[in-house]
């Protein structure tokens, strides 16, 4: 039996996997799982000569904030809060409209569905920022920064959010409801 390309897109024609909102599911509650550590335990940890400070993602704002680097602060906000939670209720409302088939236009959903598609591309930036401070402000006993136990939390919460998008079948956003007393 011969490959099946499709005649409108020239892609390799793949089968329907019926599996996938558990997937879907299952990777989006160990990615929340791991994304409450992330913002509980310490992102950073600096070490000066006279100071050891822990530092969470939102701490690490506020205190940039508070130092005037208000910019700063609401781009970490956005990157590491604000985005991962949007990313989290995406991809819930994903499943959830796929199975009721109620809530927004068809191509609406599309739409989202590619934005957290492109956005989980880029959601490691933040593990990236710790692990450039990491390396590059080591000053032995003058200052260090090591990163805290909520990066491996953050960095497996993106994973697996991502791993969620990827499992989540889009095709199913154009499927058309069951009928009643139809037993597909």
């Amino acid at each position: 039996m011969g490959k099946q390309i499709c005649g409108r897109c020239g892609h390799k024609m793949v089968s329907r996997d019926f599996g996938s909102l558990q997937r879907v599911w299952a990777f989006w509650v160990v990615g929340l799982m791991c994304y409450v550590p992330a913002n509980l335990y310490p992102m950073l940890k600096t070490k000066t000569l006279f100071q050891n400070d822990e530092s969470t993602i939102v701490g690490g704002a506020v205190e940039l904030a508070h130092h005037g680097a208000y910019g700063i602060a609401f781009i970490i906000l956005l990157a590491s809060v604000a985005i991962p939670l949007a990313k989290f209720w995406a991809i819930a409302f994903l499943a959830v409209s796929v199975k009721s088939h109620r809530a927004a236009a068809n191509h609406s959903r599309q739409v989202m569905y590619e934005i957290v598609e492109y956005i989980g591309r880029w959601s490691m930036i933040d593990i990236f920022v710790v692990a450039i401070l990491s390396s590059l402000v080591q000053l032995k006993t003058l200052a260090t920064i090591n990163p805290g136990p909520a990066s491996i939390f953050f960095a497996l919460s993106v994973i697996f959010t991502m791993l969620s998008a990827q499992a989540f079948d889009s095709r199913m956003i154009w499927d058309e409801p069951a009928k009643d007393g139809d037993p597909s």
